[in-house]
């Protein structure tokens, strides 16, 4: 686990608790999406995307870089903390100014999978449908 949380139990407790943090939920396309891919094959989506957007010592953009929607790891990003360098020091102790460690980006892609292997275990949300909207019979 991360060094602020011993583990994933502890974490989600905590984020729980903040209103930001619980809101985020997959999206439809982002479930099928996360159906349709084998965990290993998420956790390789996780590690290069947490690398290449924020294991910089200082990431290009920094608390900008990470999309709300797009993937499942993007969600999850937002979900545990992980979309910064300033959610990750809040969220998991990990300090800013230094590139993070094989180690770390490997617990961080963990904490991501978990997160999204829970909200699939969860309903999924429901479409909301908006004025003068109309759904498709076969979604």
């Amino acid at each position: 686990m991360t060094l602020k949380y011993q583990t994933f139990d502890a974490l989600f407790e905590a984020l729980a608790r903040s209103e930001f943090r619980s809101k985020f939920r997959l999206t439809g396309d982002d479930r099928v999406f996360a159906e349709l891919r084998s965990p290993e094959l998420l956790n390789q989506h996780a590690h290069e995307i947490l690398k290449n957007r924020i294991g910089a010592s200082n990431p290009k953009n920094d608390g900008k870089q990470t999309p709300y929607k797009g993937h499942p790891v993007f969600t999850a990003q937002h979900a545990t903390g992980c979309c910064c360098r300033s959610c990750l020091f809040k969220w998991h102790g990990i300090e800013k100014n230094r590139e993070l460690s094989d180690r770390e980006l490997n617990e961080l892609s963990a904490v991501i999978c978990e997160w999204i292997r829970r909200d699939l275990e969860k309903p999924a949300k429901k479409k909301r449908v908006r004025k003068g909207e109309t759904l498709s019979l076969f979604d």
